[in-house]
């Protein structure tokens, strides 16, 4: 009997130690969409990644609301932000909690940005602050969040003033993005319409912004999407209309960023009318960078010299898709995941760890209209 209960117990450990090991290796997906009247989207995606194969599962539905078009998690993975449509036709960001594996997310609230939808949005590290970018309005909202993870009503919101050189594209100030520094200190912000990324220091006590300055980016290369280097010296600028990235050294006591250097993305001889700019990652090692690039519907792949920023070219890799308007990298540095919005794809890709050139899986599931791919975080 003893030998029959000890066996017992060996079985059972070997079931659960097994079942940690299974939930090691999967990951979380979220997938923010675009929808429309008539369109196939219901709202907010949710999928599995397997870490050892790359095995993604078809996307199903975990909340049902209008456009959220960008997504973020909480650093705990307990909440999840969301840029939504609200009822009354306004732009707003709506809170969920993050509930049971397979169940729908929560709905906690929504607030009204209250200046046009947003185009995307950022978390703090410390969970007190959410700030948004509305590139048709071209202004940047800041709002309070609450220690339940409620969002608290707009507490700042700040517009951008001028125009460039592409008059159909930077007639006014179109901002595309919002990222906090990895000190927490300032929240940068690239401005398509006026070549610059604009600087702002952050008071999360009062979940305020003040302007501290910017800096400058080629005229006319309309910089979109941005990225600070692991090692905090650097960041990475991909602009929407020179198919460039820029580098720029990052101080971050003084909260400046200075231009050092522009690699081209497409080159000239490859680039048809449609071309452009999108999402830009960087590899959780430091040693690769990625850039999106719609109508060319690949990814350029870059080595990163970590101690002066230069990039190297690899590889331009066919998303396999079509107008791959985000990507994304999990957080084990294996796998990248890009969504064709026009095709209603999601392909996987396996980085090579040596190189940093991606290899086609041929793994490929449907999902309406992905606009933006998030890992929930790994613990």
């Amino acid at each position: 009997m003893l030998r029959y209960l000890k066996s017992l117990c060996v079985f059972f450990l070997g079931m659960n130690l097994t079942g940690t090991t299974l939930s090691a290796q999967q990951a979380t997906v979220w997938i923010g969409t675009a929808t429309s009247p008539g369109g196939a989207s219901r709202g907010i995606y949710r999928a599995t990644l397997d870490l050892e194969s790359g095995a993604l599962t078809e996307p199903t539905v975990a909340a049902e609301i209008a456009s959220p078009g960008f997504l973020v998690l909480r650093p705990d993975g307990q909440r999840l932000y969301s840029l939504c449509g609200l009822e009354n036709g306004e732009g707003g960001v709506a809170a969920f909690e993050v509930t049971a594996e397979g169940q729908p997310l929560r709905l906690l609230n929504t607030q009204p940005i209250g200046d046009g939808a947003g185009t995307h949005l950022a978390l703090d590290p410390t969970n007190r602050c959410l700030f948004t970018a509305q590139y048709g309005s071209g202004s940047v909202a800041a709002f309070p969040v609450g220690a339940d993870g409620t969002i608290g009503p707009r507490s700042a919101l700040v517009r951008h003033e001028g125009s460039g050189p592409n008059r159909q594209r930077q007639e006014k100030a179109h901002p595309h993005q919002v990222v906090v520094d990895p000190t927490n200190h300032f929240l940068s912000v690239p401005d398509l319409g006026i070549d610059e990324v604009v600087i702002y220091k952050i008071d999360l006590d009062r979940s305020e912004l003040e302007r501290h300055g910017s800096s400058v980016c080629p005229p006319g290369s309309g910089p979109r999407h941005m990225r600070f280097h692991p090692n905090g010296k650097f960041a990475f600028v991909l602009t929407e209309l020179g198919l460039s990235v820029v580098t720029f050294r990052f101080d971050p006591q003084a909260g400046t960023l200075e231009m050092i250097d522009e690699s081209i993305a497409l080159p000239p001889a490859l680039r048809a009318g449609a071309d452009s700019g999108s999402e830009i990652q960087i590899h959780p090692s430091g040693k690769f960078l990625y850039a999106a690039i719609r109508g060319h519907d690949s990814i350029a792949a870059f080595e990163i010299e970590p101690e002066t920023g230069k990039l190297t070219f690899i590889e331009h890799e066919p998303v396999r898709g079509s107008h791959p308007r985000h990507f994304n990298l999990d957080p084990s540095g294996k796998w990248l995941l890009a969504a064709g919005r026009d095709s209603n794809t999601i392909a996987v890709f396996r980085i090579d760890q040596q190189t940093g050139g991606l290899k086609y899986t041929s793994n490929t599931v449907s999902c309406p209209a992905p606009q933006c791919v998030q890992f929930a975080p790994m613990h």
